[in-house]
């Protein structure tokens, strides 16, 4: 599959899942982005630096995925760990040629201005020190001041200069200083206005072919982001799409679509970035709050690809995992006929390979039994009858894809 896509289009909506991490405090990764943005300019930065400088911003944190680790990283101006997220977040852009540029940014973007290391290229060091700033000005805000960003202005402004040639450039300050006089720096960080801003950043596209393997290198980083927010849930959107897209090969469904399928089920779980790891971890039944905080992750996952123009049939599979032929499924309340072939794999797929896996109230179910619950949820209209029986004569092989073997 050859795709046309914006690559700022894809960086923006795959970024807002990362801002999701912070649950109550979202919007982080855009504030850095926009502060960033703002700084190189003042700095006379070339559009092509201004753009990787942009792009760098919006997933400088794709290291995290825990909500606790966030949370350290906002309450904390040095915290003690943070080098962990940037390396990983680091490696996982390197697997894909689209933005391993970005890389050695995000590796270094919490490394001291005057312990970066002497072989980083010049730009490298100005690009990652711009967001270490802008960074510590957001997680100072969110220490101090929630919405109050004309009040902690000042106040920022004033720890930061305390750092000016240790954690962060000279040079770089003063931008920072020079830019954040304004008041319009600040006010334009209210969610409010902050999205008019961010539009602005796409409103030139940067359109280009990239192939299926492209695509799926792409999800494949969100994927694991994803898994790894819980030990328990490590490989589950692998797993998913692996068997999605061998239930998608014995049902004769084209190469495009296999590949459509495999990314739906690699990306169906980018909103539970969104559920506390308390809720995703507990290792009891969930109470009716804990249960309606959950049921939003599949609605996430469907508003963060459903941006991506050339995602729409992705964004609807992966958004559906939750709904059943019934109609008492969620989000949406979609049933029978409004089910496609397609979301109901990737309903099958990932109760299956969610019952094939340990989790934290239960060990791995035996295969018998998986199957004595789909069979059950197929008699109750609930999920394809005809996918299960697929299931049942192809158990073997079903099992090693879910368990990624």
């Amino acid at each position: 599959m050859n795709l046309e896509i914006d690559t700022r289009e894809i960086i923006h909506a795959l970024s807002s899942s990362l801002d999701l991490v912070g649950v109550d405090e979202v919007y982080h990764g855009s504030r850095v982005a926009f502060m960033a943005l703002q700084c190189g300019q003042t700095l006379g930065l070339d559009s092509d630096l201004l753009d990787t400088l942009h792009h760098a911003a919006l997933l400088h944190d794709c290291g995290v995925s825990s909500t606790t680790v966030h949370r350290n990283l906002v309450t904390e101006l040095d915290w003690s760990h943070s080098q962990l997220h940037c390396e990983r977040g680091s490696n996982l852009l390197r697997t894909t040629n689209l933005l391993a540029d970005l890389a050695p940014i995000v590796r270094y973007h919490h490394t001291h201005w005057d312990e970066l290391p002497k072989d980083i290229d010049q730009h490298t060091s100005i690009l990652c020190n711009i967001i270490y700033l802008t960074d510590r000005v957001d997680a100072l805000m969110a220490q101090h001041f929630e919405n109050d960003y004309l009040l902690a202005g000042n106040s920022t402004k004033k720890i930061i200069k305390k750092y000016s040639g240790t954690f962060f450039s000279p040079e770089v300050v003063d931008a920072y200083l020079e830019v954040s006089a304004s008041e319009f720096f600040w006010m334009a960080l209210d969610p409010r206005h902050l999205t008019t801003y961010l539009q602005k950043m796409i409103a030139s596209p940067q359109k280009q072919m990239i192939n299926g393997d492209t695509v799926l290198e792409i999800a494949a980083i969100f994927a694991d982001i994803v898994d790894a927010k819980s030990p328990f849930t490590v490989q589950h959107s692998l797993g998913v799409a692996m068997l999605a897209r061998y239930l998608g090969t014995l049902c004769d469904l084209d190469n495009d679509t296999l590949l459509q399928l495999q990314v739906s089920g690699l990306l169906h779980d980018l909103g539970k970035l969104n559920i506390p790891d308390e809720i995703l971890e507990k290792p009891g039944p969930l109470t009716g709050r804990e249960q309606l905080i959950m049921k939003q992750h599949s609605f996430e996952s469907y508003q963060i690809l459903n941006k991506i123009n050339g995602f729409e049939s992705i964004a609807q599979w992966s958004a559906f995992h939750h709904e059943t032929l019934c109609g008492q499924g969620y989000p949406f309340h979609i049933h029978n006929f409004g089910l496609c072939l397609e979301a109901r794999i990737i309903a099958v797929a990932d109760i299956f390979q969610a019952l094939a896996q340990d989790r934290p109230y239960r060990n791995a179910l035996d295969p018998n039994k998986i199957l004595a619950i789909m069979n059950k949820m197929a008699q109750e209209n609930k999920i394809d009858p005809g996918l299960v029986v697929l299931i049942q004569d192809n158990l073997e092989e079903c099992l090693l894809q879910a368990q990624c073997g």
